[in-house]
């Protein structure tokens, strides 16, 4: 059989013509499709919500936001039993955050990039993942949470939550800012007990990634539960900069900086874990005044029940010093800390 030339060029064309867009099903949602306004002043709460409920009946995906300051909860939708398989919820902002912190002075946070804002006063956080009724397992929904290149904001002292994870089977975190709104130093005692970031305390199947995640201004910067990979992790001016929880994975944690936390490490539960390099600052004198006196360092270490075991090597500076040999350890009879340099 011979084809002619028009008949060939028509079979080519037929093989290689991309798919109109209609027919190819969509795995990215933008969010102002669904009704959420950048204007720092609208509820996106219930746009949020439309999105991923359009993400999730999608089968997962992305639900993106371009720069702006988007008010409200993002509250993912929990996946419940039977369910034919885990779900992968991406929530991406459209440029990497600037993690504003430091040591001394003040600087003022800016409303660049993509910024997430809860100022209420009770409820859940302003990122979580609710129980399923209907879970597989202990109340756990049947999702991967992937957050990339957010600004979270609450009010100072906060009385909810940054981003609350708990109930999510998996996570990643890449490029996440969470914040009270202002400077670290700046930052206000925090009274009520709300943490910055939860990770999933998930003990089957469990998997945490983070990069490049920075918390300032709670009581309790990261809560590190099951089986969290962790490296450039920043916790500054919290009350406890991070909490061990109980777990039953130990955990891997790479570069941590600790600035001007009261605590520095907390440990409210038998768990195992290793931070390869732990840099701390505290105050030196005349570093702090009457609001932020309470940035004051009481202990490195807190593990009055000595539950935990660990491998930690540090290396602190006081502020207007430089680098000291200073480590308070409270407790912690299994926690080998190490400063960088001394002998094993």
């Amino acid at each position: 059989m011979r084809f002619t030339l028009p008949l060939l060029g028509a079979i080519f064309l037929g093989l290689t013509a991309p798919l109109r867009a209609a027919e190819v099903p969509s795995s990215v949602f933008d969010a102002r499709v669904y009704g959420a306004v950048g204007d720092d002043a609208t509820d996106n709460t219930a746009a949020f919500s439309r999105c991923l409920a359009a993400v999730v009946a999608a089968g997962g995906g992305r639900m993106t936001l371009p720069t702006g300051v988007f008010r409200g909860r993002i509250i993912v939708p929990p996946i419940n039993r039977p369910a034919p398989s885990w779900v992968s919820i991406e929530i991406v902002g459209a440029t990497e955050p600037t993690p504003v912190f430091g040591t001394i002075g003040d600087f003022p946070l800016q409303n660049h990039g993509t910024i997430v804002k809860c100022l209420a006063e009770a409820g859940p956080g302003v990122i979580s993942v609710p129980p399923a009724p209907s879970s597989l397992y202990g109340g756990f929904s049947a999702v991967f949470v992937v957050l990339r290149n957010l600004d979270v904001r609450t009010d100072d002292n906060p009385r909810i939550d940054g981003v609350d994870l708990r109930f999510a089977m998996q996570a990643k975190l890449e490029n996440i800012f969470i914040n009270t709104g202002v400077y670290n130093v700046q930052a206000s005692r925090p009274t009520h007990g709300t943490k910055g970031l939860i990770t999933p305390a998930c003990n089957n199947a469990a998997l945490t990634i983070l990069r490049q995640v920075v918390v300032t201004g709670y009581h309790t910067g990261i809560v590190i539960n099951e089986h969290t990979d962790a490296d450039n992790l920043v916790v500054a001016s919290n009350a406890r900069g991070l909490e061990f929880a109980q777990a039953h994975h130990a955990s891997r944690l790479g570069r941590v900086g600790a600035y001007r936390n009261t605590c520095h490490v907390a440990v409210s539960g038998a768990c195992g874990f290793s931070i390869e390099q732990l840099n701390t600052e505290f105050p030196g004198r005349g570093q702090t005044d009457e609001r932020n006196a309470w940035q004051t360092l009481v202990c490195d270490v807190e593990d009055p029940r000595n539950l935990a075991n660990a491998d930690l090597n540090f290396w602190a500076v006081q502020g207007g010093v430089g680098a000291v040999p200073n480590f308070i350890l409270q407790g912690g009879a299994n926690i080998r800390a190490r400063r960088i340099g001394a002998p094993k």
